[in-house]
């Protein structure tokens, strides 16, 4: 297979893969891009899509914002206190709820160039593709996450 190419160069590769390997693909692609801006802005891949998160979630819980990124609170926990110690999110007591804190951007946080460059490339990524055509991507892809879920059940 050439290196990048998104469709297999041998005729005995199952078609039913050139979808799943697109994806894989595309997801590298884009991991890279991000990742590259991301370090750019002083910030790592992990701790860059939190605060993005959170810039559409804003007031949310950890435990909220974990379920958002779809990943364990302690591992944002730790991404959660390296934020906060470089100002970009801050702790505040949930105003509905004395047991919860709520996550905040900071003044820096919501300036962060990510949250423009996460916008922006949303809105690129799309560009050109009709809504229709990306409902239906959207429904394969969860189906797909079914089918993973499905097949990692005990």
């Amino acid at each position: 297979m050439a290196q990048d190419s998104p469709i297999p160069d041998d005729p005995d590769t199952p078609r039913d893969g050139v979808l799943l390997d697109r994806l894989l693909l595309v997801m590298r692609r884009l991991r890279h891009s991000y990742d590259r801006h991301a370090r750019d802005l002083g910030l790592t891949l992990s701790r860059a899509r939190a605060l993005a998160t959170l810039a559409r979630h804003d007031g949310a819980t950890q435990a909220e914002l974990a379920q958002h990124l779809a990943i364990e609170a302690p591992t944002l926990k730790r991404q959660i206190d390296a934020l906060v110690a470089d100002g970009f999110v801050e702790r505040r007591a949930d105003p509905h709820d004395a047991r919860k804190t709520a996550l905040m951007l900071t003044a820096r946080g919501r300036d962060s160039a990510i949250i423009d460059f996460t916008n922006r490339l949303r809105r690129d990524l799309l560009e050109g593709i009709d809504p229709a055509d990306q409902a239906q991507a959207t429904a394969v892809l969860e189906r797909i996450a079914q089918n993973i879920e499905r097949i990692d059940r005990p």
